[in-house]
């Protein structure tokens, strides 16, 4: 029996000590659990009487603990990528001096080693100590602005999809069948023939008038396509449909100005051999821009066709919804800063 009891505890002394022989890397170093409203920071024993204290997540909150950490002798800091609460709290320990290292939760789960009689942050902590969390990518400031500015465009272009997808369900469901006539009607026939509506036309002879010389269905077809139940409910969603799909446009074109701003001062990090014909340049080492001129189809300005093999619809929907309202001339540049981006923690 005793030699059972000592083999208990030699396994039990060995969890315990799983961390005997690794060299501490970071000895000056801090972990941080991040929370909504609160963040819990534990330090090295014998920095302060409390190693483990809590600080609220309001600005003047962040700015007392990053006083604390250096009045500490910390140097290095990691934290959990958690949701986007980190991002403010990166950002003012950053400005402290302090290096601060976002690790992906999923690494510190991994690890050996019990961490259930510990805080997040003590474990954290610990595990930075010893060099076992490896820091996540983030790009340089201005690679952030266009991230952030790319992300903007993407959801407004999002929501305009979405109003189109609710005009074409008002129309449905007052049996005008225009969708089985025109490619899309967000095209230039489509949109016209919507405001018309809107303004309180209802002749289906008069609407198929607005149909453009290159879409391919006859204006007959057009015509029969629109004999419909007008319904008083319906037609209210329609209007303010199309109003909200006219504010996003226009948000998206605002949107597309500030990118093109910010693109033209983002400065390369090797300056390429520059041509007297900036044409002349490979595509990848010319500065990247937005190119100027008429909106890109799929927000009323292309003629519809027709109808079109449902492979081509779903490449072009898939092109507009990547790319999306008006198309990169050098789409290789942008993409190479910053395709990384989404491998960084949000």
């Amino acid at each position: 029996m005793a030699k059972v009891s000592k083999t208990k505890k030699t396994k039990k002394k060995t969890k315990r000590e799983w961390d005997e022989g690794l060299p501490a890397l970071n000895r000056n170093a801090a972990g941080i659990d991040v929370g909504s409203a609160e963040h819990y920071v534990a330090v090295p024993g014998g920095r302060d009487p409390e190693p483990v204290q809590t600080f609220g997540s309001f600005t003047a909150d962040l700015h007392r603990m990053a006083q604390w950490l250096k009045a500490c002798g910390i140097e290095t800091v990691v934290m959990q990528a958690t949701g986007v609460y980190w991002i403010a709290l990166f950002q003012i320990l950053e400005s402290y001096g302090l290096q601060v290292n976002v690790v992906n939760a999923r690494h510190t789960k991994t690890l050996p080693g019990r961490k259930t009689d510990v805080l997040e942050c003590q474990w954290l902590q610990k595990l930075h100590t010893f060099g076992l969390l490896n820091n996540s990518f983030r790009p340089t400031e201005e690679i952030q602005v266009l991230r952030t500015y790319l992300r903007q465009r993407e959801n407004l272009v999002a929501a305009s999809s979405t109003c189109i997808q609710h005009m074409q369900k008002t129309l449905t469901q007052m049996n005008v069948q225009l969708a089985n006539v025109i490619s899309d009607i967000s095209g230039v026939t489509g949109m016209a023939i919507l405001r018309a509506i809107v303004a309180g036309e209802r002749d289906p002879d008069r609407l198929s008038a607005f149909k453009h010389g290159r879409v391919r269905a006859s204006r007959r077809e057009i015509a029969r396509s629109l004999e419909g139940n007008w319904r008083e409910e319906l037609l209210f969603v329609l209007e303010q449909s199309l109003e909200l799909y006219d504010l996003y446009v226009l948000k998206i074109a605002v949107c597309d100005q500030r990118i093109e701003r910010h693109l033209k001062t983002m400065t390369a990090k090797t300056e390429p051999e520059r041509s007297s014909d900036p044409a002349a340049l490979p595509a990848s080492k010319q500065e990247p821009r937005l190119t100027q001129g008429p909106p890109v189809p799929h927000y009323g300005s292309r003629p519809d066709e027709g109808r079109r093999p449902a492979s081509a619809d779903c490449a072009d929907h898939h092109f507009r919804g990547r790319c999306g309202h008006e198309p990169l001339e050098n789409r290789e540049a942008v993409c190479l800063l910053v395709g990384a981006v989404s491998r960084q923690p949000d």
